[in-house]
């Protein structure tokens, strides 16, 4: 077996039939490895397979039709680095999120979610701390080149005023200091002490169970009284659901909510369990 898978075939589109072929040599099942461990070596070796991603190396591969703009959906940034285009990772989705956080703290690159029709966004890190559940490929969440995001923190200030000309010499007259604003008056409490209590409802998709605890919950917790229900079912095979049972409760126990917490199985109508 180890004789006779002795070569590796990829697919490349700089070669003229579309394959990169890799001898691996001749091979013994003495060498104390595992075949895929030969073949992931070799990758590494022709540095065809990397463990990371530097931030440099994403704006050296920066594609041109997002350069202008400086961000680049994270959708399309995962798929390049799945269909060849750029160098192959061991695990893309683990190795993009966990680089992307360090990037961000770093002030290397950003991360920007929420396109806006004026070129910004809703959302912008940059040099700051990042949470990995920000980092979500999708099409509305953006990788942002440096330069793009210190222009986007710093918008340049409008022209300057118009020269005017005294006595043969162009001097620079200041732009006129603008108006104060008038302040806007802080709502207060109405005297009569009314709460106005709003609510959710609706269904939450399993992609954004993480996000919906990030970004929903905290708006919430500057008002009082803040009250969380969940209602959660699913069905199991029938001789599994006892241990999915004492599973579930040992779990709740670990987060400390299982005293106010149930967990049971649901009745079926018609008798059964």
């Amino acid at each position: 077996v180890w004789a006779g898978y002795r070569f590796v075939a990829l697919h490349d589109g700089e070669q003229a039939h579309g394959l990169k072929i890799i001898d691996l040599g001749a091979g013994h099942s003495s060498a104390s490895e595992t075949l895929a461990g030969r073949v992931i070596a070799a990758l590494k070796a022709e540095a065809l397979l990397n463990e990371s991603v530097g931030a440099g190396y994403l704006e050296r591969h920066w594609p041109p039709a997002f350069k202008e703009r400086g961000a680049w959906p994270l959708t399309s940034l995962r798929q390049s680095f799945l269909d060849g285009s750029l160098t192959r990772l061991s695990d893309p989705d683990a190795v993009l999120r966990r680089q992307i956080v360090e990037f961000v703290g770093r002030g290397d690159l950003a991360l920007a979610s929420g396109a806006t029709p004026g070129g910004g966004f809703e959302r912008l890190w940059h040099n700051e701390a990042l949470q990995p559940e920000e980092v979500a490929f999708e099409n509305d969440v953006f990788l942002v080149t440096k330069a793009r995001a210190e222009q986007l923190a710093n918008p340049r200030p409008g022209p300057d005023a118009p020269a005017t000309t005294t006595g043969g010499d162009t001097t620079r007259q200041p732009a006129p200091s603008p108006a104060p604003p008038t302040p806007t008056p802080t709502p207060t409490p109405d005297a009569s002490g009314d709460v106005a209590t709003v609510r959710l409802s609706g269904t939450i998709p399993p992609e954004a169970w993480n996000r919906f605890g990030t970004k929903v919950l905290p708006k919430l917790r500057a008002g009082s009284d803040l009250q969380v229900d969940v209602d959660l079912s699913v069905g199991l095979d029938a001789n599994l659901a006892a241990a999915a049972i004492d599973d579930l409760r040992q779990a709740l126990d670990d987060l400390e909510i299982g005293d106010s917490m149930a967990v049971e199985r649901a009745s079926v109508p018609g008798g059964g369990d």
